[in-house]
Formats: C-alpha cells, sequence, structure tokens
C-alpha cells in the first residue's frame, strides 16, 4: 500500500466530523491533532464543507484532511480544490471513482456486499469504506466478507464508538476505522474542544494498545 494508506492505518480512527461553520475548522483541526489523532474526515453534508477543509490546511498542515460523504465528480473536484487529502464516499460510484483515478486522488468506495467489493477491485481499488458496519451485521459479517477478499483492507464506519472500536481495530482485515463518536454536532455547536480533545486522547491511547503486534 502507498503512503496515505500508512497514514490512515497508523491513526488508527478517522474522526468524522460534519462542521456547519469553517470558523469551528481550525479549533477542531488543533483539538484532534492534540488529542494525537492526526487525521480527519469532513463531510460534506454542509454547505462549510470546503472552506472548512481548507482552513485545517491552513491551520493543521500536519492534520490529514479528506472529504466525506462525496456522492459526485463534481463534488469530488470542490473537494480536491479545497485540499483534500482523500475522499471517502457512502457507497460506489463508477463516476466518482473515474474522477478520483483521473486526479490520482485517494479514494475510499463505501461497500456493504460482496458485488460491491468486487465491483470496486476491478476498478484498481484495495482499501473499502464498510457501510454501515454496525447495521450490515458489524464484526460478524466483516470477517466472512475478509475470507475471500484476503488483498482488500476495509475501514468500518457507521455505528462505531469507543465500546467497540477494539474488537473492529483487532479484526486483521482493518487498516482503520472512522468514527463520529469523537467530534458530534452537539460538541461542536457548544464550543467544546477540550472535550474533542479528551475524546481524541483516550481514542488515540486505546489504538495503540490495542494495535500493539497486530499487522494489517
Amino acid at each position: 500500500m502507498t503512503d496515505w494508506f500508512e497514514r490512515l492505518k497508523q491513526t488508527g480512527v478517522i474522526p468524522v466530523v460534519t462542521l456547519d461553520s469553517a470558523a469551528d475548522a481550525p479549533f477542531l483541526a488543533s483539538a484532534l491533532m492534540g488529542g494525537g489523532l492526526a487525521a480527519a474526515e469532513i463531510t460534506f453534508r454542509s454547505d462549510a464543507a470546503a472552506e472548512s477543509i481548507f482552513r485545517i490546511r491552513e491551520s493543521e498542515a500536519e492534520l490529514f484532511v479528506g472529504a466525506g460523504t462525496v456522492l459526485s465528480p463534481e463534488t469530488l473536484r470542490d473537494a480536491v480544490s479545497a485540499g483534500a487529502q482523500f475522499i471517502v464516499a457512502p457507497g460506489f460510484n463508477p463516476k466518482v471513482a473515474e474522477a478520483a483515478l483521473d486526479t490520482g486522488i485517494p479514494y475510499l468506495p463505501g461497500v456493504m456486499t460482496p458485488t460491491e467489493i468486487e465491483a470496486a477491485m476491478s476498478m484498481g481499488f484495495s482499501a473499502l469504506k464498510f457501510f454501515p458496519a454496525e447495521a450490515a451485521g458489524g464484526c460478524a459479517i466483516l470477517k466472512a466478507l475478509s475470507a475471500p477478499y484476503r488483498s482488500v483492507r476495509f475501514m468500518p464506519t457507521g455505528g462505531i464508538t469507543l465500546d467497540n472500536l477494539g474488537d473492529y481495530l483487532s479484526l486483521p482485515s482493518v487498516f482503520c476505522c472512522g468514527g463520529s463518536f469523537i467530534a458530534d454536532k452537539a460538541r461542536i455547536a457548544a464550543g467544546d474542544f477540550d472535550g474533542i480533545r479528551e475524546t481524541a486522547r483516550k481514542t488515540s491511547e486505546l489504538v495503540r494498545k490495542i494495535r500493539g503486534g497486530i499487522h494489517v
């Protein structure tokens, strides 16, 4: 795998964040870095997404920032223009995949079934978002899916918490997880960046504890 894969793998848990105001972006980035999480996925579920990515790149150059909920080639291009360093989608859209290949940006399409996994593999993608992880069957189904697709590595997202994080990260096919529990909208709206930093710290410590001796 490549450098971007290693960066996400090393971080272990990628905070999935929706920002309604780009003014919060530098504070979020500082809190995540202060807590030991050096990557984030900013979702395009608000009009502030592109500007938020731009401000994070300006304020915290060491934070590896990606764009999430990328549903169209146009959104992908907007994310790239804003400075996104990787792209995440909830599903597999060949048009978005083609746009990612054209721009050369790392792309993690969402999958849930063998058919979707094979469609992604046919276009050269082997690091995939497994979504929605808990609703789809959690670790049990991910283990089953991993058996025939031994070259694929997954980023489970959806329903991940501090309580079940260890179960996912212990799977050999999982290289990182996506989690919205670290910086949810309520905390951001309240300006509770100290709380976000503390949750990031607990998460990064748990990643280090779990990941000892596990290679993916």
